[in-house]
């Protein structure tokens, strides 16, 4: 079996994989003030709860875009199961050829979903992250990593607002019947929905306009789904892209 861990500023994502499939998913809180003992029990904890035995996995890799963590993660899972996980960044084989001013600033999320959006979609391809950030990753036909954009999460954004709008709070994402909201509530859903999913489909055709042809897209994050469904243009989801690029790689790296 693979344990596969995806960790975002909000939550840290754990995919196990055993035959080539993933087994099981679940996620856990991201807190900077935990120890890898604290870590390492909420694992194991998971793991017994669905009934998978922690001395079966052969292997494990972390995808991570908070750094302060990453030893202690690392750690963790060590304990937890005997083996000492790969961790995305230099040396390790993605396949991937990434031509940025920069290529030690990609952030691991960005370049694993681009893996597993290639690898599923073919290039071009258009990769949609909504989660803490929204963010969008270019791959041309050539299958080079371009670059991308990086916005304020529509939760981030929205919770901002209500904390510094006395008058406005917290709403659930959902949309609304119409675009045109008839009170405070619909009109911040509208927002929230329909806005960004008329953002996603802008951001697709100017993206396409300076690519000079049409791409594949596709999307993923905990508030891709419901905004997905309202865009436009056609827009594949799936939730678990990430584990499948963390899979893809590590079958990569793999001795």
């Amino acid at each position: 079996m693979l344990l596969a861990l995806d960790m975002g500023n909000t939550n840290i994502t754990i995919g196990i994989f055993e035959g080539g499939k993933l087994r099981l998913e679940s996620r856990i809180a991201t807190d900077h003030t935990k120890m890898e003992d604290q870590y390492a029990v909420e694992l194991l904890d998971i793991l017994r709860l669905y009934g998978v035995n922690e001395q079966e996995f052969e292997g494990a890799i972390i995808s991570s875009v908070v750094p302060p963590l990453n030893h202690v993660i690392r750690r963790a899972v060590e304990k937890v199961t005997g083996v000492s996980p790969l961790l995305i960044g230099p040396g390790i084989k993605t396949g991937m050829d990434v031509r940025i001013d920069n290529p030690a600033q990609l952030g691991a999320d960005l370049l694993v979903g681009a893996v597993a959006a290639v690898a599923q979609f073919g290039a071009p391809c258009i990769i949609w992250d909504l989660g803490t950030a929204t963010t969008v990753s270019v791959v041309d036909k050539n299958g080079v990593f371009r670059g991308g954009a990086i916005m304020p999460g529509v939760g981030v954004s929205f919770d901002t607002l209500a904390s510094r709008a006395s008058q406005l709070q917290r709403i659930s994402f959902e949309a609304p019947d119409k675009v045109i909201g008839g009170n405070t509530i619909a009109s911040m859903q509208s927002g929230a929905v329909y806005g960004t999913a008329a953002m996603l489909d802008g951001m697709c055709d100017r993206i396409e306009q300076e690519l000079g042809y049409p791409a594949a897209v596709v999307a993923t994050g905990g508030l891709g789904r419901e905004i997905v469904r309202h865009c436009r243009r056609e827009i594949a989801y799936d939730d678990t892209l990430l584990l499948t690029g963390l899979f893809l790689i590590y079958e990569k790296n793999k001795k």
